[in-house]
């Protein structure tokens, strides 16, 4: 099993990441950009981030004049919002300037965001352009999500209240909150308003034919001669919304991704976890209650069983995992809203509002996922190098290693978190590395790398940083040592 590791997505020495300086671009960033966090453990030099805004640097630099540089790796508009360019409950935008190489980055505080420090040298970094200009049209520039968000709850909320069937009620709420998550609330990653409407409209097609499944068989008999507006208004349309909008309304429950891996090393997820299945154990019991009270539970237990069936055959598909995208669970969950009653407004409102959030945010995720798929860029938890005593001469530092782990095709080193070596075979057992900067230390993790077809690479998880120290020709092996002892518990590598 392997993974590709962030560092290594510029190439050797960074190449691919040219130019490192005298360049500029403008940005812009959405609403509650702070809010963006390192789902995985992330090094930087010697300490691990995760849960957390990656912004590298941001303190002042007094021989620049107070300029903000941050490393170039750093979350752009986490670093703005930290910069004080932008307010995160506004959005906006700005222009960027590459810097560079910088030989340190000071952590600090500010504007809700606690920086990270590191104390060594990175090939580019960046800060923001301050000219009276810039600023003038960046406070001009503002997120409109809101006030679209604004006005399509007003258009649903009148649709709910002036029309009397269920058809001309679902379908065009349904259209409205769709492209108002797609194109504005919580978008998929986009380069340009033309890419975002591509797909946009390539999901919606199929999204359409299941929101006319949902109406056959479970909006129509909820809605179905149904006179209290109010009501609809408020549990229908106040749960549609709290679910279409769950990047925003669900952000303070501590389960980013409902997967083992992000279960368990997520602080509160396990409690959180069992709240929520006790909360769905309760409400199913009260909507059998119903389904048993209208003479309908038979058919839905039959239902129930069977997608439990299929689940289990699912889970028992070799070489493949099962994830329930919240999209899947609020399909999973909507034939069981099909009541004429006031929690079976609200909770097919939600469900509802779930099911187009997952569509429009994400797409047509496959319930099935191979192992790397579902880890992402986590930890593999599986083989790293084993790393000999190196040899110290003046400014030179020799590397060398027991071999490669089956599988593998050579060794990957990082230097201060950029990789400076990729080697293709065994026989590439050593690496020299030449001290440029005496007086910052420098940091040293190993991982494997295979060689896939197509020119692809992939990596193992890596060691923890080894510490070559400016005082003295010392290396602290102490970390990468650990590292080898908790290979056997997932605990080497880092995002």
């Amino acid at each position: 099993m392997v993974r590709r590791y962030s560092s290594q997505y510029c190439g050797l020495d960074g190449r691919n990441c040219l130019p490192f300086d005298d360049s500029t671009f403008a940005f812009s960033c959405p609403a509650d950009c702070a809010s963006v966090d390192v789902l995985n453990y992330r090094t930087i030099g010697d300490e691990q981030i995760i849960y957390r805004p990656l912004v590298v640097g941001g303190t002042p630099e007094v021989t620049e004049g107070d300029e903000l540089s941050y490393r170039g790796d750093s979350f752009i508009c986490g670093a703005a919002i930290h910069a004080g360019i932008l307010e995160n409950a506004q959005g906006g935008c700005g222009v960027i300037s590459l810097t560079g190489e910088k030989s340190s980055y000071g952590a600090i505080q500010r504007n809700g965001i606690l920086s990270v420090g590191f104390n060594s040298s990175f090939p580019m970094s960046f800060d923001f352009n301050r000219s009276p200009q810039v600023l003038s049209a960046s406070r001009k520039c503002r997120d409109p999500r809101w006030n679209l968000l604004i006005l399509s709850i007003l258009f649903t909320t009148l649709l709910s209240i002036c029309t009397y069937t269920p058809a001309p009620f679902f379908f065009p709420v349904f259209v409205i909150t769709y492209f108002q998550i797609a194109m504005a609330s919580d978008p998929p990653p986009y380069s340009d308003y033309p890419s975002l409407a591509s797909t946009a409209l390539s999901n919606f097609l199929p999204a359409a034919f299941i929101g006319l499944v949902i109406y056959r068989f479970c909006v129509r008999k909820t809605l179905a001669k149904l006179n209290a507006h109010v009501e609809k208004t408020v549990l229908w349309i106040g749960g549609l919304w709290v679910g279409a909008l769950s990047n925003v309304t669900l952000e303070m429950i501590p389960i980013q991704r409902l997967t083992p891996h992000d279960i368990k090393q997520q602080p509160g997820a396990i409690v959180a976890l069992i709240v929520i299945v006790v909360v769905l154990v309760v409400v199913a019991g009260f909507q059998a209650w119903c389904f048993r009270v209208e003479g309908r539970l038979p058919r839905y237990l039959g239902l129930y069983a069977t997608l439990g069936i299929s689940l289990l055959l699912l889970l028992a598909i070799p070489g493949l995992d099962l994830r329930i995208h919240h999209y899947i669970l609020a399909l999973l969950l909507l034939p069981g809203t099909s009541l004429q009653t006031r929690p079976s407004l609200l909770y097919q409102g939600l469900l509802v509002g779930l099911f187009i959030n997952g569509i429009a945010r994400w797409g047509f995720a496959s319930i099935l996922q191979t192992s790397a798929a579902l880890l992402g860029d986590g930890q593999v938890g599986g083989g790293i190098p084993s790393i000999l005593a190196p040899m110290i001469n003046s400014t030179n530092i020799t590397f060398t290693w027991d071999g490669l782990a089956q599988g593998y095709d050579g060794v990957s080193v990082l230097v201060n978190d950029v990789e400076r070596f990729r080697g293709s075979d065994a026989s590439d057992s050593s690496f020299t590395w030449t001290r440029l900067a005496l007086e910052t230390p420098e940091y040293f993790r190993f991982g494997f790398v295979d060689y896939l077809p197509f020119g692809s690479v992939s990596y193992s998880d890596f060691t923890k940083a080894g510490t070559w120290w400016t005082n003295g020709p010392s290396l602290s092996l102490l970390n990468i040592r650990e590292t080898e002892r908790e290979r056997g518990r997932g605990l080497g590598g880092t995002k």
